[in-house]
């Protein structure tokens, strides 16, 4: 959750925004359809900026859907969208659509998590790779990252561990400098201090090589004995009115190489 301090005016918060963006006022002002002074007397509160100004604002400035709220309460109006929970009756249609989703990707792996990471929905094959870990990383809320990174989690599997760590961590480094969250800067400081486990990662070790697929890094994972290489990748809600469902995202994992897929389809019997 982000918290904003209600005596901050929206000018500055604009002008933060704005700044994040790498924008100048005139930048800002050209894709708004708007005046480089108009903004400049918003971000000094000279201007009291409308409601429909702050959204336009925001829009330019790819505001995620939560601080965009927060800019709404700060310049003095309601709140625009909706953070629903992901049991409530209104969302049940999404729901079905995601189990239905993650169900018909099987036996490959696929999830989906919120905005930091906490596991809110996972297919058979996800389960498959979790097998065996220690209780204590699977005890709900369960979190991706500390299921990947931690030494005893998946980390002790991956064959490329320094790669996959390093794609994980610039990762949520960019979605640190896209949103304002003390949770996922947090969440961020604690895995990155996680020790590599012992040997899992070395970039000597080159048992079972495979080449990397030209197109994307893949994560090389161990599971019983077969070394399985899947390619992720990441999809997000399009024009979202509810900020839970603006902060999810769900991961499929493709298999990279035809051995990978021979061993899943071979699980599914």
């Amino acid at each position: 959750m982000t918290t904003v301090a209600i005596d901050t005016g929206v000018g500055p918060l604009l002008r933060g925004w704005r700044e994040r963006r790498r924008l100048s006022q005139l930048e800002l002002a050209l894709r708004a359809d708007s005046s480089a002074r108009h903004i400049s007397f918003i971000e000094t509160g000279r201007s009291r900026p409308s409601e429909q100004m702050i959204l336009r604002l925001a829009e330019h400035l790819e505001v995620p859907v939560r601080e965009r709220n927060a800019l709404l309460l700060a310049g003095g109006y309601a709140p625009k969208y909706a953070e629903s929970t992901l049991d409530d009756p209104q969302l049940e249609t999404l729901r079905e659509g995601i189990e239905q989703l993650l169900r018909g990707y099987e036996p490959y792996p696929a999830l989906v998590v919120d905005g930091s990471y906490t596991v809110v929905a996972a297919n058979q094959g996800i389960g498959m790779l979790l097998t065996g870990l220690p209780e204590h990383l699977l005890t709900p809320p369960l979190n991706a990252m500390r299921i990947t990174l931690h030494p005893e989690g998946l980390a002790s599997r991956i064959r490329n561990l320094r790669e996959w760590r390093g794609h994980l961590l610039a990762q949520m480094e960019r979605q640190i400098g896209l949103v304002r969250s003390e949770a996922l800067r947090e969440l961020y400081e604690e895995v990155a201090a996680y020790p590599l486990p012992e040997g899992a990662g070395d970039p000597d070790d080159r048992e079972d090589p495979q080449p990397y697929p030209y197109f994307a890094l893949p994560m090389r994972i161990e599971h019983e004995g077969q070394v399985l290489s899947f390619v992720s990748s990441i999809s997000t809600f399009n024009t979202p009115m509810d900020v839970t469902v603006a902060e999810l995202a769900i991961e499929t994992f493709l298999p990279a190489d035809p051995a990978t897929v021979a061993y899943l389809q071979s699980l599914r019997g």
